[in-house]
């Protein structure tokens, strides 16, 4: 029987839904619903792409957690134009004239002193208007400018600055509200995290440039000083950018942009956040970062040494050979002849980098110390403290071989010389005068400690030393 035409029967599926008829009347009726089906299909699926946002278009696909974390932090972030006065150039050039010529010449055509200008950038970290920054761009200033992103500029003073950590905080001298943004942390970073850094390379301000963590804890040497502990990062970092600080995804503030790797691309550095708010505070307390001291003398290992300590071809570390008394070394437990490997997870390889690592630790940090005992690993924990009264005197006598007498205009006059130290292998003698230390003048006493202490994990001292009319360097051995 030829089915029925009409209604479909009650509970029978609609006609988009059956099955398709057999033979030609079937495929017929088929094709022309297909048809009118699609006849009303199309426009409304037109008017349902029309309708649909584009990527252009769609708040939620441009506002990435990029361009928030820029603008929650780029009002705080400020360039800074600091300036210095140098010297003017001899008008000799790279000739020495005769001295009575060179007089005349000065005192009838004076040479008025130059002003240079430096950029590079800061972050405003609390209400009072305390700008992070480093101590490189502020360095020697007379005068320091800041710009916000909203144009205003102000006048700051430098409130401290610290060349060590490469670390310097000013103050904006306003009273003014201003946008500032906490710190964060950077204990917890993960390697291949993104960041952002925001800054002012090459006087443009504020701009914003994206990358990722490449490498934690890295050591970096600029000059003849070395940095521990940095972050290595991607994000393209440029003259101007230094003293800007570095983001994660969500806008908070892990670190402040410092260095780039000469010659490279796609290498940058900067301070972690901790150990940078770690030199702040004390810069605000007390102007200056006080050195510290765990206690140790250190010595690098030789073939001799892992021979006789049973240690392995591949070790590394640096070996206890004095615990002073009372000290916080002393108090934790570290004994003579511990293999110290690390300081707070950063890898100590020789005597000098423990000393390093010491340059970015405050009074009152606890300092992780891993050491090697008789085979055996340990962690132990001691207590930084300022240094000692008297213990330069003690540590001058200990590296260099000398007793020291200040003079009244600056420098000391040696007054015992330790048989067989460097000193005496060469000949100085009581009587001599020390004026200056691998370079550094002293002047006064507080150039005397930094000297004596920057001795610490070295093999040798480049001294000037005058006798009678004559000044002389001469290098000498640290024994």
């Amino acid at each position: 029987m030829m089915p029925q035409t009409g209604a479909p029967e009650e509970g029978s599926p609609p006609a988009a839904f059956r099955a398709p008829a057999s033979g030609a009347g079937g495929r017929a009726r088929q094709g022309r619903g297909t048809a009118l089906r699609l006849r009303w299909a199309l426009p409304v699926l037109a008017l349902l792409l029309a309708a649909a946002p584009t990527q252009a278009d769609d708040p939620f696909l441009r506002r990435t957690p990029t361009v928030e974390a820029v603008e929650k932090v780029g009002p705080a972030v400020v360039n800074i134009v600091s300036e210095q006065v140098v010297a003017a150039p001899s008008p000799f050039g790279g000739f020495a004239p005769d001295p009575l010529f060179e007089r005349f010449f000065r005192d009838f055509f004076p040479q008025r002193p130059q002003r240079a200008q430096s950029i590079g950038s800061g972050v405003i970290i609390d209400r009072e208007g305390h700008v992070l920054t480093n101590e490189h761009v502020v360095r020697g200033a007379e005068r320091v400018r800041v710009t916000l992103g909203s144009g205003a500029e102000y006048d700051a003073e430098v409130i401290g600055a610290d060349p060590n950590t490469d670390i310097a905080v000013l103050r904006i001298l306003t009273d003014a509200p201003l946008p500032w943004v906490p710190p964060a942390r950077s204990d917890d970073l993960m390697v291949g995290e993104p960041v952002i850094a925001i800054g002012n390379p090459f006087g443009l301000s504020h701009t914003v440039t994206t990358g990722v963590i490449s490498a934690l804890d890295r050591s970096i040497r600029t000059g003849d000083t070395v940095y521990h502990g940095f972050l290595q990062t991607d994000a393209a970092i440029n003259p101007g950018n230094s003293g800007g600080p570095l983001l994660n995804s969500r806008g908070e503030l892990i670190g402040i942009n410092t260095a780039i790797y000469g010659g490279a691309q796609g290498i940058g550095f900067a301070i972690p956040i901790d150990a940078a708010m770690r030199v702040v505070r004390e810069l605000i307390e007390h102007g200056e970062v006080a050195p510290v001291w765990l206690g140790l003398s250190l010595q690098d290992l030789d073939p001799e040494i892992r021979a006789a300590l049973g240690l392995a071809r591949g070790a590394r570390g640096a070996i206890v050979t004095r615990v002073y008394d009372e000290s916080p070394a002393a108090r934790s437990g570290v004994r003579r002849g511990d293999l110290l490997t690390h300081v707070d997870g950063l890898a100590v390889d020789r005597a000098r980098s423990f000393h390093e690592i010491l340059r970015g630790v405050t009074v009152g940090q606890d300092v992780r110390l891993q050491l090697v005992r008789r085979g055996e690993k340990l962690e132990l924990t001691a207590v930084a403290e300022p240094l000692p009264r008297g213990l330069v005197a003690e540590l001058a006598y200990d590296l260099l071989g000398v007793r020291l007498a200040p003079l009244p205009r600056g420098g000391y006059r040696i007054t015992e010389v330790r048989p067989g130290s460097g000193p005496a292998q060469i000949g100085i003698r009581p009587g001599d005068l020390l004026l200056r230390v691998n370079g550094r003048a002293l002047v006064d006493d507080e150039a005397l400690e930094r000297s004596i202490l920057d001795l610490r994990g070295r093999s040798r001292a480049l001294l000037t030393v005058q006798r009678g009319a004559g000044r002389y360097r001469v290098s000498v051995l640290l024994v």
